[in-house]
């Protein structure tokens, strides 16, 4: 009689232990949680990222969970998105430019962290491209002649170009490495530099009055984050002031100014996903090299050419990738 019962009892609870899960298993089905952080909502950063994520087997919201954190503008909140991000224990952080990179260095030493633009050997963040050490890899957006090539399009594109002005923000890290590179060349160049320094979104009216009637010939927009917010106003202002201007980013081209040249941001936040994936097989952000852009850009609004009265030089129609007419 005890056999039999021990025998029911065996049948009834071995198919219901086959059924649970192995701890392996438990596992295999954790979501991986994905930190990103950047100074301002840039949509086609995102959809970039999800777009090299989906390429490499990733969805959102199913086999991996993102948290998006961005300041609106205002470095100053990044370090408490850091450690939001920190307290809800992300596996990976993904950052877009230097005060985000600054922000999540400051609140981990462990967590990988994945960098998009910057200049991570310059700004002190790794110890080389090659050998990055510590918990920072990722693309880096520098090259050594950008600021020279956007300086001499400005050259090419306005006759008798001698001043020109410089869009920054002083508070953003990436920004004040990028105007002290700009002024650098531009006086290699012998071309005059007015700073137009903006510290919050109400500065942008008085600067480019201080920029209009003549005062400058031309214009260098810096991509930090308070002025990737008000892409569109400043879009606006340029326009408004008739001024010929390169920009950080080719969405500002596509948004009504006139010139991009550097390397395919978007691309940079979509290979990003190429190094989470890496990360989250085990490797280790000192063990994968920093990718520095292999191909650079040429956009050029035509349209807003012919509206400043400028006439853009054959050969950088030839060379243009893209020429929005």
């Amino acid at each position: 009689m005890m056999v039999k019962v021990v025998q029911i009892m065996a049948a009834f609870l071995v198919p219901v232990l086959l059924a649970l899960p192995s701890s392996e298993a438990q596992q295999a089905k954790k979501v991986p949680r994905i930190g990103f952080l950047s100074g301002a909502h840039v949509e086609p950063f995102r959809e970039a990222f999800r777009q090299g994520l989906r390429e490499l087997g990733y969805v959102e919201g199913q086999n991996i969970a993102i948290e998006w954190q961005h300041a609106d503008g205002k470095v100053e909140g990044l370090p408490a998105l850091a450690a939001e991000l920190v307290r809800v224990k992300a596996d990976v952080i993904v950052t877009g430019g230097t005060p985000a990179l600054l922000a999540a260095k400051d609140a981990t030493r462990t967590i990988p962290i994945v960098l998009c633009i910057g200049d991570p050997v310059g700004e002190g963040f790794v110890a080389s491209l090659a050998r990055p050490r510590g918990n920072i890899t990722g693309l880096s957006a520098i090259s050594t002649d950008l600021s020279g090539k956007r300086l001499e399009l400005l050259k090419e594109t306005v006759p008798g170009l001698a001043r020109v002005g410089v869009l920054w923000n002083r508070g953003d890290q990436g920004d004040a490495a990028n105007f002290k590179e700009t002024v650098a060349v531009a006086q290699a160049l012998r071309l005059r530099v007015q700073s137009l320094e903006v510290r919050s979104s109400e500065d942008f009216e008085s600067v480019f009055k201080a920029a209009s009637g003549g005062r400058v010939h031309g214009l260098i927009v810096l991509p930090g984050s308070l002025i990737a917010r008000h892409r569109t106003r400043i879009v606006a202002l340029v326009a408004k002031n008739r001024l010929p201007a390169v920009y950080g980013n080719s969405w500002w081209v596509e948004a009504g100014g006139l010139m991009y040249y550097g390397p395919n941001i978007n691309d940079l936040f979509r290979r990003a996903a190429t190094y989470v994936d890496k990360i989250l097989k085990g490797a280790k952000p000192a063990d994968l090299p920093v990718e520095q852009p292999m191909k650079f850009e040429l956009v050029i609004n035509l349209k807003t050419a012919k509206a400043l009265g400028i006439k853009i030089p054959a050969h950088l129609l030839m060379e243009a990738d893209k020429v929005i007419e």
